[in-house]
């Protein structure tokens, strides 16, 4: 069983709630009253399945070892029990961005946007897993799944730093993009 593998199914069964989605840039995901995030190859049809987003954990792409060792220094696990408050933020590229070379990406992605820098003034209170779509197929519908976690006290932290990443030059790239709005009811 892959660990690395992860399905999002748009439903009405998980531990989260679906407080809100909201088509930042392009068509929305129809709504769903509950996500369900299942670890793994083995995937269950799911006939009330609004939708079903794939994405595979990878290696870090675009940091240098110094960026590497200060992310994972700061940043905490998912499924703590305080982070009550979720997203999940489907993201696809244009094709410039992906007929950029890596280099050129970085370039953009760190030394202009500064988005290591962004995501690390807001550690360790957002934790997020980011899963990569197009290494499973181009057909994906989206290029990347990030889903993050974090206590209601640190929402409009949250909040600040889509924000601000989102103003950066990297979005300029995007062509697709819902934030999901999630909740864990109380157990």
């Amino acid at each position: 069983m892959s660990q690395r593998l992860f399905t999002f199914i748009g439903g009405n069964k998980g531990p989260w709630r679906v407080t809100g989605i909201d088509a930042l840039i392009g068509d929305s995901l129809p709504f769903a009253n509950r996500p369900e995030i299942i670890a793994g190859a083995e995937v269950p049809i799911r006939k009330d399945a609004a939708w079903v987003l794939r994405g595979i954990t990878s290696n870090e792409r675009y940091v240098t070892r110094d960026e590497k060792t200060g992310l994972a220094a700061r940043q905490q696990g998912l499924g703590r029990p305080e982070a009550r408050c979720a997203a999940l933020i489907p993201i696809r590229k244009n094709p410039q961005w992906w007929a950029l070379t890596q280099d050129e990406r970085r370039r953009i992605f760190e030394e202009r946007t500064k988005h290591i820098q962004l995501g690390l003034g807001y550690l360790p209170a957002v934790a997020r897993r980011l899963h990569h779509c197009r290494d499973l197929s181009e057909n994906e519908p989206f290029d990347f799944l990030t889903f993050f976690e974090y206590a209601p006290a640190h929402e409009a932290d949250f909040d600040r730093l889509v924000a601000e990443l989102r103003a950066c030059e990297e979005w300029n790239y995007v062509e697709r993009e819902v934030d999901i709005r999630l909740a864990r009811d109380d157990a």
